[in-house]
């Protein structure tokens, strides 16, 4: 296999590609000004055809393609090959969209070689793995040496958080940074595509209903936030010493986590000064390609944020935060709802704009 040959493009390889968070990648990729597809790979029963055919069904002809936008022409001649067979080494980055039990066989081998940015879960909680969201914890990413030099790999692989974790993370960084967080407790009601195809969001259990559990997610959520909003030690992140409790319910909407949250804090903040907070933060992501023009979009309106109205804000990068308000359970309160888009700034959207951020800052 022999990568297709580009200008002085970084060349990448999408692996997944033909599920619905690779093809949010081909999407998001289409004319970007730094990176270009190269290589599409997915799964033995989808290699060895060209990516326009591999996205129809076998019976129907029907074409499987999740995006608003139709795919881009020059991407469906591409021949999509096995993602065991892709060698690494042909490509500058590896964009991976995998389940999670294929990208802890698949990932550590293209990452001996070149960086994997990853939407699986499989090495999340690894020490030695930091777990980044451009805005929020770039200060993580000299972790990535020490993976590089514990491993023996030229590459690393540094893999996006939880869609749901994704917008608690960003709504809470700036509250964090000025006040410390002591206390979160959230509860999701997240957009059914989040789920791909999982037992308990078919069309008779989600339509008119609200399914109030989602395997494993209330976990991650409580993980990985505090690793997020942790501190690099010496080799590790220390987590942050709040508690988190989630719980994550999937609701009968597309696309979009409609999240209610009330958090501790260490010290008085009013709502105002909480809006404020959230306003004036960047994170230091401006100028990307990717980044939006506000990582999070604070609305007056007491009946935003929704999802169908606010869940493509911005590209679907911004993080929506409304009915701000004090909440009396516990000194120093705040109570707010966000919307975070999960398919957009939760999966591949995100995964690029972290990419940019380590092509930036030199370690691509």
């Amino acid at each position: 296999m022999t990568a297709t040959r580009l200008s002085s493009k970084l060349r990448v390889a999408i692996v997944g590609a033909t599920g619905i968070a690779g093809q949010q990648f081909v999407d998001a990729l289409r004319d970007h000004p730094r990176f270009a597809i190269a290589v599409l790979a997915a799964s033995e029963r989808s290699a060895g055809r060209p990516y326009g055919e591999a996205l129809r069904d076998a019976k129907t002809g029907a074409l499987r393609w999740w995006c608003a936008d139709a795919p881009p022409a020059h991407v469906l001649d591409l021949p999509v090959i096995a993602g065991a067979r892709l060698d690494a080494e042909e490509v500058d980055l590896v964009f991976s969209a995998v389940e999670s039990d294929v990208a802890r066989e698949l990932e550590p081998k293209w990452a001996a070689t070149r960086p994997v940015v990853s939407t699986a879960s499989a090495y999340r909680y690894e020490e030695d793995v930091p777990l980044l969201i451009p805005g929020v914890n770039l200060d993580h990413a000299p972790l990535l040496h020490v993976q590089r030099k514990r491993r023996g790999w030229r590459g690393f692989v540094v893999p996006i958080p939880n869609c749901t974790t994704t917008g608690l993370a960003i709504a809470l960084k700036p509250l964090h940074a000025r006040y410390g967080v002591e206390r979160v407790a959230v509860t999701s009601m997240q957009g059914i595509s989040g789920a791909g195809r999982s037992p308990g969001v078919v069309a008779l259990d989600i339509l008119d209903n609200v399914v109030p559990f989602i395997p494993g997610e209330e976990e991650k959520v409580a993980r990985e936030t505090k690793k997020i909003l942790g501190v690099l030690g010496e080799g590790a992140i220390v987590p942050a010493p709040c508690v988190v409790s989630a719980t994550c319910t999937r609701a009968a909407v597309l696309e979009g986590h409609t999240e209610a949250v009330s958090v501790a804090l260490g010290g008085s903040c009013s709502p105002a000064a909480a809006a404020a907070a959230m306003r004036e933060w960047d994170g230091g992501i401006r100028g990307l390609p990717s980044a939006p023009k506000h990582l999070i979009t604070v609305l007056d309106d007491p009946f935003r944020p929704q999802p169908r109205l606010d869940r493509d804000a911005d590209g679907g990068m911004t993080t929506s935060v409304g009915r701000l308000r004090p909440d009396e359970l516990w000194p120093h309160g705040l109570r707010f709802v966000l919307v975070s888009h999960n398919t957009k700034m939760g999966a591949a959207k995100g995964a690029l704009l972290l990419a940019e951020a380590l092509d930036r800052d030199g370690y691509l």
